[in-house]
């Protein structure tokens, strides 16, 4: 998907960052991916050794090809929309906004949007072991209204981003306001 066709740029807007969840955010799906594929497979070795005759009989076998297959679809299914939510979750910094697209499910995105000049306080959170170790965390933009803010949700280098984002703001706030900031 083009970001083109996300969003319109204005004609003297640049994108600065296109920012996405980290990856390592994703690796407790993979492994439940993982651990519940492998189900099918122990079930089967798990019944065959403890029940040598039970796929011997004529019904059994093609039962289990059926719920094994259903239960299959149906891990492959959750694994899609967490994929799905993880990858279509997408920041977008441009050197006059920052465009929020939140993918909500498999049908439903949102889409906000903040003018850089409207920001107040950006701050980066990095909490745990693993975002530490990573260097990934969140990253929240807040303006005077009580409403409006917007989390950058695990992300690479959000200290890098923050200081990033200041710096964008007093720009495009020198530039829409005229005003000079000390």
């Amino acid at each position: 998907m083009s970001i083109a066709f996300l969003i319109k740029q204005k004609n003297y807007e640049k994108i600065v960052y296109t920012l996405r969840r980290h990856w390592l955010t994703f690796f407790p799906a993979i492994a439940l991916f993982l651990v519940m594929m492998s189900v099918p497979v122990l079930v089967y070795y798990l019944a065959g050794s403890i029940f040598p005759n039970f796929w011997v009989r004529p019904i059994f076998f093609p039962i289990s090809v059926v719920l094994t297959s259903i239960y299959c679809l149906c891990v492959l299914t959750f694994f899609f929309f967490r994929f799905v939510e993880f990858y279509l979750d997408l920041w977008i910094v441009t050197n006059d906004r920052i465009i929020d697209i939140e993918q909500l499910g498999l049908f439903s995105r949102s889409i906000s949007e903040l003018d850089l000049f409207r920001i107040q306080d950006v701050s980066s959170e990095v909490h745990g072991f693993f975002p530490t170790i990573f260097r990934y965390g969140n990253v929240v933009v807040k303006t005077a209204s009580s409403n409006s803010h917007i989390i950058f949700r695990n992300v690479k280098n959000p200290n890098g981003i923050r200081e990033n984002l200041i710096n964008l703001s007093h720009a495009d706030r020198r530039f829409h306001i005229g005003v000079e900031e000390e």
